[in-house]
């Protein structure tokens, strides 16, 4: 059931004032990495998710373009983000393009300057995920940006797309936002969040080189709030240690803490929120860079060989009934970004079991159905100077968004 914040009635007026008083600039900002944004930044893309969600709910336009594309640049295998992306942009009145490498010039040697340029005359926003390459994917998305900074100063673009990060090798910060978003209100606000505990867990998945940006983002944003992070991994599956050591920074200067251990048990053992997901050990994604440039499928398929015998060590990695009885009064509130490999459901051994993936499922939709509004909340400040004026104009105008609502 939703909680008593989410079925309370939401003040749009009151939302826009104070999204006004956060007095953020993010005009002709990209949004990157979340670490890189101050408070005020933050809070001002929540704030403005939440006001286009409501907004939607009353069948009020959002629509602030008549005309304009969103390219979206998957690098990689996509569902939620993917859609989200092109729904945000369309909620705006952009209209999405894929931008399919494989069919481009860039599989005849285009520079990464050029296609940002050529796909760029009439573009507002470029959503981009790479998240295959450790030490390539944030690279990649600064080099568009570059790119685009130049061909705006130059005169060749009219208006320098905003550029959005669907994820990468670092962060997936719209995965993460949504998050914090979901949990805020299902706990009554972000006053609420200080001293909550969130075990951020790895889980056995029969699969290998999943990104590390997820669980990344997590305890990178969540220890801004306050927050008890347990970060507990088998040994060997390290996250970038740059990262970890940026969010333990967090956490202290929070009020919070984070700690690092080799025990899920220890993880679950009264926290308020479970985080269970796999991802590959660091130093396996960096041997996997150096293979995928050269192509090199033996050299894959053996790497592959390895990681899956290994994963295969902690089979009792998993989000069991058990394990949940350890959390606060047994009722900790799991989370996942989906797809979550599910035990008996979507394979034979997983990250969860599935009487509790069951009793979360809704949470979880829950949990991923901000995230077009983050999307778009990040295109607002990326693309307007002033969207808490914007927000209230067409609050105003009061436009449907539907003629059959």
């Amino acid at each position: 059931m939703p909680s008593a914040t989410e079925t309370h009635k939401f003040d749009l007026e009151k939302a826009v004032t104070e999204l006004k008083k956060l007095g953020a600039d993010l005009y002709h900002k990209d949004f990157l990495l979340t670490w890189q944004k101050n408070d005020a930044e933050i809070h001002s893309v929540l704030r403005i998710a939440e006001i286009l969600k409501e907004m939607h709910a009353r069948n009020i336009s959002a629509r602030m373009f008549e005309t304009g594309l969103a390219v979206s640049n998957f690098r990689d295998n996509s569902t939620r983000t993917r859609f989200s992306f092109a729904s945000a942009c369309n909620l705006l009145g952009l209209a999405v393009q894929d931008l399919d490498e494989g069919k481009s010039q860039i599989a005849h040697g285009e520079t990464v300057r050029e296609t940002a340029n050529m796909i760029s005359f009439l573009t507002e926003v470029v959503g981009i995920r790479d998240d295959m390459f450790i030490g390539k994917g944030h690279t990649y998305m600064k080099e568009v940006a570059e790119a685009l900074d130049d061909g705006h100063r130059q005169g060749v673009l009219n208006q320098r797309p905003a550029v959005v990060n669907l994820q990468c090798d670092l962060d997936h910060p719209t995965q993460s936002m949504s998050d914090l978003l979901f949990i805020k209100n299902h706990f009554g606000g972000f006053d609420k969040l200080k001293g909550k505990k969130i075990a951020m867990t790895w889980a056995y998945s029969p699969s290998y080189g999943k990104p590390l940006s997820v669980p990344q983002g997590v305890i990178g944003l969540a220890s801004r709030f306050g927050m008890e992070i347990a970060l507990a991994y088998p040994e060997g599956y390290d996250l970038i240690p740059e990262v970890v050591q940026l969010s333990r920074d967090q956490a202290e200067a929070s009020g919070g803490m984070l700690t690092v251990g080799n025990s899920m048990d220890s993880a679950f053992a009264g926290a308020d929120i479970v985080y269970p997901k796999s991802w590959a050990p660091y130093d396996v994604m960096q041997k996997r860079v150096p293979l995928l440039h050269a192509g090199d499928q033996t050299g894959l398929k053996e790497l592959e060989k390895s990681c899956l015998a290994n994963n295969a060590k902690f089979k009792d990695w998993e989000c069991t009934e058990e394990k949940m009885k350890l959390t606060k009064d047994g009722k900790a509130l799991y989370m996942h970004c989906l797809p979550a490999d599910i035990t008996d459901v979507s394979c034979k051994a997983g990250e969860v079991a599935a009487s509790v993936f069951d009793r979360y499922r809704d949470d979880t939709y829950r949990e991923a159905s901000y995230k077009p509004y983050i999307i778009a909340a990040m295109i607002l400040l990326g693309k307007f100077k002033d969207p808490a004026a914007l927000l209230k104009t067409a609050m105003e105008r009061g436009t449907s968004r539907s003629l059959g609502l």
